[in-house]
Formats: C-alpha cells, structure tokens, sequence
C-alpha cells in the first residue's frame, strides 16, 4: 500500500511538474536570483554600494529607513519617485554598462550597479 501511495505521488507530480529533484530545485531558485536581485535602503545607504549582475536582471530597490529616498542614475536612465518606508521601485538593465547612482533627497548616498 505504501510502495502504492508513493508510486501515485510520483506521478501527480511529474504530471504537473512538480517532480522532486535536488538538482533541478537549486537551479531554479538560482535562475530566479539571477533575474532579480534586492538593493536595501537602511541607513541612508543602499546595500550592497556595489553589485554585478547580468543584462536583463530586475533591481529591487527597498526603503528600510524611516524618511523618504530615491534612486537616480547618473545619466538620468532611471529615476524612481520618493520612496516611503517599505516601499519599492523596479528596474530592468537591458544594456551592459556601469551604472552609478544616487539618492536625490541626500546625494551624499551614492551606489553602483555593473551589467555584463
């Protein structure tokens, strides 16, 4: 009954994809990181100053402090409105390139983002 009860699982989950295999699990959580990465605002810093990350990658910038922030590029490629606590802006890089930017409110916060 069990060997049963097992084999049934088995195949409910292949059949929606759903398949348990340690291998394939990893990759696709790596394949996720990999499209979105997360910048954190906390202490009138961004976190992590510097990343690197693929063309096509989504940045998710958070504000974890307590006043409003923005995220500006240097060129002017991306600008988000005031950020309040907890809220969030999004942008993809679709281009390589070395992209700097900085808070508007406080242009002493300053951070780079690398697309290769």
């Amino acid at each position: 009954m069990r060997r049963t009860l097992i084999t049934a699982t088995a195949i409910l989950l292949a059949m929606f994809g759903l398949a348990i295999n340690p291998a394939t699990s990893g990759a696709a959580a790596d394949d996720k990181s990999a499209s979105e990465v997360a910048v954190k605002i906390d202490n009138f810093s961004f976190l992590p100053a510097t990343i690197t990350v693929a063309v096509g990658t989504t940045v998710r910038w958070t504000n974890r402090d307590d006043v409003p922030h923005t995220v500006v590029s240097d060129d002017r490629t991306f600008k988000s409105k005031p950020l309040d606590t907890d809220e969030q802006f999004t942008y993809t890089f679709t281009k390589a390139g070395t992209y700097s930017y900085f808070c508007g409110i406080h242009p002493k916060m300053t951070a780079k983002i690398m697309v290769k």
